[in-house]
């Protein structure tokens, strides 16, 4: 069963909503058509001295509470007669029905027009972030093919197939071959990020023995934790059934989530990785440290490709910031979620459930 990722551009999607039409003057019926004052002097049929009259007289019937129109007013201080205030009540509420027939052509066009330039602007970033992915695989490639010949070479030389080396040299020889190795996987990480982003890294299900990953995963960090003195450890309380997986994905998953933890927790904590059996044929897999933990508010960021929440030139914690953004991809391409509980300056839990190959 093979299924393939697929970039999200829902952040692309949400930035573009943000971008709205300029705001319009709050509509009035004044701004399509006059009012019935202004309307009959504009007309003639009375004069401005009449309308500043009626409105006087209108101003005082209100004051004694009563509800009064400025038409009544007209009507009763015999200005204008009902036939004549009928007529042009008629003719305003027919100018306001083409006003508005007329406003909503143009907001229907303004729609329009303001929702190509967004389709337009989403094209835009597409294609950005297509050059961003190809230029990530090529630069990646790229670099894979010098880094194979250091490689070759270091261990030609730790090996003295080219000749004898004092004891200094090895040391130094061993540091460059643990680069290398450093470097290697910052390489892969950027290709299996590029294969995402364009949608082709595929995931291949098959049943795993999810407890001998674990412990492999454990058993290849290990001697990591034990230099920077964390405890390391796996919680398995018996033995469980397989889980539909791919092991490779997951495999990488689990060793990106421990030496995170490892990673962010100082000497003294401790990294515990546990294999649970849960209902409907759920096997929940967590990643659990002491470690520093991430403020609440922050917790969205650590998934953003090629983000630090120390983003300072002096930051303390390497890394490119792919790797829990990939974590994430690889658990939803698995049809699972990745769940994150963090308490600042207690520790983290990082936890996914894979369904049971039994299922």
């Amino acid at each position: 069963m093979e299924t393939r990722i697929h970039w999200n551009d829902d952040r692309w999607r949400m930035a573009l909503a943000k971008i709205t039409m300029a705001e319009a003057p709050k509509l009035t019926p004044e701004i399509l058509i006059p009012r019935l004052g202004e309307y009959l002097v504009q007309k003639g049929i009375i004069s401005e001295i009449d309308l500043q009259k009626a409105l006087a007289f209108q101003q005082d019937q209100v004051a004694d509470g009563k509800s009064y129109l400025l038409g009544q007013a007209l009507l009763d201080l015999k200005l204008i007669d009902r036939e004549m205030l009928d007529q042009i009540i008629t003719e305003q509420i027919l100018q306001l029905r083409s006003a508005l027939t007329a406003a909503n052509r143009s907001l229907e066009q303004r729609v329009k027009d303001r929702t190509a330039e967004l389709n337009e602007a989403l094209e835009r970033l597409s294609e950005l972030s297509q050059m961003k992915a190809n230029f990530v695989a090529n630069i990646s490639h790229e670099l894979r093919t010098p880094l194979t010949h250091v490689k070759g070479y270091l261990e030609l030389l730790v090996t003295q197939s080219l000749g004898p080396i004092t004891g200094e040299q090895r040391h130094a020889l061993e540091i460059s071959q643990k680069a290398a190795a450093k470097l290697e996987g910052l390489i892969e990480d950027l290709i299996m990020f590029s294969l995402a982003t364009r949608g082709e890294m595929s995931i291949k299900l098959e049943p795993v023995d999810i407890g001998r990953l674990c412990n492999l995963a454990v058993k290849f960090a290990t001697p990591k934790a034990d230099e920077r003195g964390v405890y390391l450890g796996v919680v398995d309380d018996g033995k469980k059934p397989m889980v539909q997986a791919d092991s490779e994905k997951i495999g990488w998953v689990l060793n990106q989530l421990i030496d995170n933890g490892i990673k962010f927790t100082p000497s003294g904590g401790r990294v515990i990785v546990s294999i649970k059996e849960e209902a409907n044929n759920l096997i929940m897999i967590s990643v659990a440290d002491t470690g520093i933990g991430i403020p609440s508010n922050r917790l969205n960021e650590i998934f953003e490709p090629f983000h630090q929440l120390d983003g300072s030139s002096t930051r303390h914690y390497g890394g490119t910031g792919l790797g829990l953004s990939l974590v994430r991809q690889i658990v939803e391409a698995h049809g699972s979620l990745l769940d994150v509980q963090s308490v600042e300056g207690k520790g983290s839990l990082f936890r996914f459930p894979l369904l049971s190959a039994n299922a």
